[in-house]
């Protein structure tokens, strides 16, 4: 097993195992991807990587982190993510979608205006309970049952639409902090009925959620679940619950768990390091038997080489290096003697 393997999933498979992460852009006009998607996700595709994944893309309007999220609640979101799905496609690429719901991280500014709450245009956020993300974020309102049973509704409904703009793979959002997560984390859920208190009730919406989806996104259709493996905050949500809700969404049809950690709470203390992620990946793939995809400062072609073929992680995750490179998977080929054949186009620079 090595990084420029193919790999199968489902029925889908990626040409190597190289993935282009979920990265918001911040750049949709009323949830409507543009033609910087376009070429943000295209050239990814174009330059090598076996999937590629959309930034977190809202399930519902009140769902996304701020006014320039991509969405996929109404259908002329559908019809401008079937042109870029087109392309990734048309490249060599599986493209996939990550949906996603905000939680109380909602409503707030552009990352380079302040990243805090709106002043203008702002939503109500909603959450497992009460309680504000950090003093300077908006305060939630905590869902009641019919909320909830909204946001399942809603995920299920950007499923179908997913399958109508040709997307292969869906991703849902259950990690850095966002809704799915803070029921997760008994950090951030202080419920006391069937969604709280214990790790089974803090799990149900996530497990409610990928069942709702695989109703309309039936296996052998490719589905992930990105995780949080640890909130690095004493008591609240770590690797050991983890490795359960892996093993829970394995029965429910998960295919492979996105192992990322973090986001939940502004006290976290994180050490980082180069692939400092890749243990959670590693555990979570011997002790639950389910693909994981190993992030977190992986850089080079050799690192996320070995992870694979020490059987760390079945695919690696890649964000800032493939901002700074869209071209890294070739770059790695060259590095690693595959050969990647480039698109007709590029062909004599090779």
């Amino acid at each position: 097993m090595a990084l420029f393997d193919p790999l199968t999933i489902g029925n889908v498979t990626l040409r190597n195992r190289i993935a282009v992460s979920p990265m918001c852009e911040y750049s949709a006009v009323d949830g409507v991807p543009s033609d910087w998607h376009l070429i943000h996700l295209g050239s990814r595709a174009v330059g090598g990587a076996g999937l590629v994944l959309t930034e977190a893309t809202a399930v519902s309007p009140e769902g996304r982190i701020s006014p320039g999220d991509t969405g996929l609640w109404n259908e002329v979101q559908v019809a401008a993510w079937s042109r870029i799905v087109a392309f990734i496609s048309e490249h060599g690429a599986a493209p996939g979608i990550q949906l996603a719901h905000a939680g109380r991280k909602a409503s707030t500014e552009l990352p380079w205006r302040g990243g805090k709450a709106l002043q203008t245009g702002a939503w109500t956020p909603v959450s497992p309970s009460a309680l504000k993300f950090a003093d300077d974020y908006p305060m939630p309102q905590a869902l009641d049952t019919a909320g909830i049973a909204k946001v399942v509704a809603d995920f299920r409904a950007a499923a179908v639409r997913a399958k109508a703009a040709g997307f292969a793979l869906i991703e849902i959002h259950a990690a850095h902090g966002y809704l799915l997560h803070e029921f997760l984390s008994p950090l951030s859920n202080l419920r006391k009925d069937e969604y709280g208190g214990s790790l089974e009730n803090r799990a149900r919406i996530v497990r409610e959620v990928v069942a709702a989806v695989r109703e309309v996104w039936p296996q052998p259709a490719p589905l992930f679940v990105r995780v949080s493996a640890t909130d690095w905050v004493a008591r609240g949500w770590d690797v050991d619950e983890c490795v359960e809700l892996a093993r829970w969404l394995k029965q429910d049809g998960v295919d492979l768990i996105d192992t990322s950690s973090g986001g939940l709470s502004p006290l976290q203390q994180i050490s980082t390091n180069p692939g400092y992620q890749v243990p959670f990946a590693a555990r979570i793939r011997s002790e639950a038997g389910i693909a994981t995809g190993a992030v977190g400062l992986i850089t080079e072609a050799r690192q996320a080489d070995e992870i694979i073929s020490r059987g760390d992680a079945d695919i690696v995750l890649l964000a800032r290096e493939l901002l700074r490179d869209p071209y890294f998977p070739r770059r790695a080929a060259e590095e690693l003697g595959h050969k990647l054949t480039p698109p007709v186009q590029y062909q004599r620079a090779w």
